[in-house]
């Protein structure tokens, strides 16, 4: 018999490390290939990974709750064959710490070769800070994102390999620094005390609910929200689906929603007013080269989590229908994977779904914009004809966009919702799928 190291696989590009919430699999157990042996959850998504290998599970090296890092080994499998070899074959699929610490101190190298004026102009939170301060993609990210500065850096104790600060490490770091200053205005604030009553449930929210509420305070706080409101005509839309829809199903075995007509609606408006496609970045404004489509899914939990369309402006209807149903089957069932979660410029959510007419939606940072699409109702309204107006029955919808006012003004957030609203009203109904 031979031992072979299962590690923890690539998690998509920034992600350096994973919590273990849960085990599949126990001592002892034994293990299909492609069979779920560990749980995980990355700052980015929940994930499961799979054994590549038949065996049996002889060895847990994390324990839930702990940090395991990418390509580190979480668990060793007895399989058969010599004893006198080891399979490792599957360690390949990242870095060792060796290899990423040779790297970073050629960057090292590389950024003390630059030029004194273009190294004081940029950020140096975000990059190496010293010769012995060597920092992973995504401990630089958080440094920027939390402006921590050199001095912050030097005093934390890292915990990683050869003293290399860790996530974990940094987390700490700022949950103590929280906490100092709720300490530190406790004196001077007014103190809000929540209590529960007796019969009242007390609930504590899963790890997901927290990184939600986290995010969505965090746009509340960096950007100036501003909503406009348009109410669509999609009676052509609302005809054309009914048409379509068991043809579709019959022809390509998938449902035939709204959705993909308002994403390419969306994108539309997207290329005439690209300012919309941006993020912000301290004082300047990045304008998005791809149109990646976020369009928020409701888990079965209560849960929200925005997948991904990648180049939305590349896909046909019927090509958008089918990765539209496929991101919101994989996300009901837990099966996204990280980089379908990444990379979004603009979202669309869709509060329809739940019988809502509008709503104000928050910013999917670092997004400047998303739109919500209401429900679809039958109203009395005017009708425009050589004859003269009449009144008829339309299928009525509000969209309600929502807009960082300080990158995006009224004029500009108005037309844009504006843009959307004509390309829904029309919308040819003899539109082949």
């Amino acid at each position: 018999m031979a031992e072979y190291k299962l590690v923890l696989p690539a998690m998509g590009e920034g992600i350096m490390e994973a919590t273990v919430t849960g085990w599949v699999k126990n001592e002892g157990d034994s293990i299909n290939e492609d069979e779920i042996v560990i749980e995980i959850a990355t700052d980015k998504v929940d994930s499961e990974i799979p054994s590549p290998v038949s065996g049996r599970l002889i060895r847990k090296l994390k324990n839930t709750n702990d940090i395991c890092q990418i390509g580190e080994v979480f668990a060793i499998l007895e399989i058969e064959g010599e004893n006198t070899e080891i399979d490792t074959s599957n360690i390949n699929v990242e870095k060792s710490e060796n290899q990423i610490i040779e790297e970073e101190k050629t960057e090292v190298v590389s950024e003390l070769e630059k030029p004194l004026e273009e190294t004081i102009q940029e950020d140096v939170k975000s990059e190496v800070v010293s010769k012995e301060l060597f920092l992973s993609p995504l401990i630089k990210s958080i440094c920027r994102e939390e402006n921590i500065s050199h001095e912050e850096l030097v005093a934390i104790q890292g915990t990683g390999l050869g003293g290399r600060i860790t996530k974990s490490d940094l987390m700490s770091y700022l949950k103590n620094q929280t906490e100092s200053s709720a300490l530190s205005k406790e004196k001077n604030t007014p103190k809000t005390v929540v209590s529960a009553s007796v019969g009242d449930e007390i609930i504590e929210m899963d790890r997901m609910r927290k990184l939600i509420a986290e995010h969505m305070i965090a746009s509340k706080q960096t950007s100036v929200h501003v909503t406009s409101f348009i109410e669509a005509d999609v009676t052509n839309i609302v005809l054309w689906r009914n048409k379509n829809k068991d043809i579709f199903l019959k022809k390509e075995g998938e449902k035939l929603t709204f959705m993909p007509v308002f994403v390419q609606a969306v994108v539309k408006a997207i290329k005439e007013f690209p300012m919309v496609n941006i993020s912000v970045d301290g004082d300047k404004i990045i304008k998005k080269k791809n149109i990646n489509i976020g369009m928020a899914a409701a888990l079965p939990n209560g849960n929200l989590i925005v997948p991904v369309i990648k180049n939305a402006d590349q896909l046909s209807l019927s090509g958008l229908a089918k990765v539209i149903n496929d991101l919101a089957a994989r996300a009901r069932n837990n099966r996204l994977k990280p980089d379908e979660i990444k990379g979004g410029t603009y979202t669309i959510t869709n509060l329809g779904s739940f019988g809502n007419l509008m709503g104000t939606p928050i910013i999917n940072q670092p997004e400047a914009a998303i739109l919500a699409v209401g429900a679809i109702v039958k109203k009395p309204a005017v009708i425009e004809t050589p004859q003269g107006d009449l009144i008829g029955i339309r299928h009525k919808m509000y969209l309600s966009h929502t807009y960082d006012h300080r990158v995006i003004d009224g004029a500009l957030g108005g037309m844009f919702v504006k843009s959307v609203c004509d390309e829904l009203e029309n919308f040819d109904p003899d539109t082949e799928i």
